[in-house]
């Protein structure tokens, strides 16, 4: 069985619609799909705004081959904050919480995913098991993605371009000749952007590099929701 590529986009917004409808477009042209980072902040998601161009354009995208997945958890006030675990040592009970108001808030919107991606793509072991109680079926962290139906677990790390990452032309080129290496291998490939960095020609010519060279050497395209051997279709993703 050919290896899986995996192209994910976070960071979703208005100022950034533009790019992210270019470079979606540019998937399209290789027929890769698109994994959809949704961050459930009702900011976010505009979710008094209904029929707001970004939801219209996930929308379209959804009627596609792409797909959602919920990236991390809905905004805390400063106080509740304070008082709970970092996203990476969370506890099963606290997890269950911040999942609940999470994906509440993606259906004031109509949507619905089954995958997630933790906050700093860091989960804790409570924080799958939460998952696995609210009938989430793929987790993917910076190491590996979780088929939490069946326990598979797929080990390829995160290869991203986004806030913190570097763009300078070395750091480009060592990202792509990482991906050739691995596609070559036949070992998973794993791509993140942050639709903030699609306005960085070098960042964003340095990511299709890296596709084309997966496919290239055979990969198969696929989305974070696949990875789930039995997934329940989700309204809208």
């Amino acid at each position: 069985m050919s290896t899986p590529l995996v192209v994910s986009l976070s960071g979703l917004g208005l100022r950034v619609l533009d790019q992210c409808a270019e470079f979606a477009a540019e998937l399209d042209r290789r027929q890769v799909p698109l994994s959809l980072l949704i961050s459930p902040r009702p900011d976010h998601l505009e979710a008094r705004n209904p029929q707001s161009p970004l939801l219209d354009w996930v929308a379209e995208r959804l009627a596609r081959r792409d797909a959602i997945s919920l990236h991390g958890f809905a905004r805390l006030s400063p106080g509740l904050r304070a008082r709970l675990a970092p996203a990476a040592q969370l506890p099963a009970h606290e997890a269950g919480l911040r999942l609940a108001a999470a994906s509440a808030v993606l259906e004031q919107v109509g949507l619905r995913t089954n995958s997630f991606i933790p906050p700093r793509w860091l989960a804790s072991p409570g924080t799958v098991t939460a998952l696995q109680r609210r009938g989430f079926s793929v987790c993917a962290d910076a190491m590996a993605v979780r088929d939490l139906t069946t326990g598979q677990v797929h080990r390829a790390r995160i290869r991203m371009l986004g806030p913190g990452e570097r763009a300078e032309p070395w750091w480009c080129r060592a990202l792509v000749l990482g991906v050739e290496r691995a596609a070559r291998r036949g070992r998973p490939v794993r791509l993140a952007m942050d639709a903030a960095e699609l306005r960085k020609p070098a960042a964003r010519q340095a990511l299709l590099d890296a596709v084309d060279l997966a496919l290239h050497h055979g990969a198969r395209p696929v989305t974070y929701a696949s990875f789930a051997r039995r997934s329940a279709t989700p309204a809208r993703g």
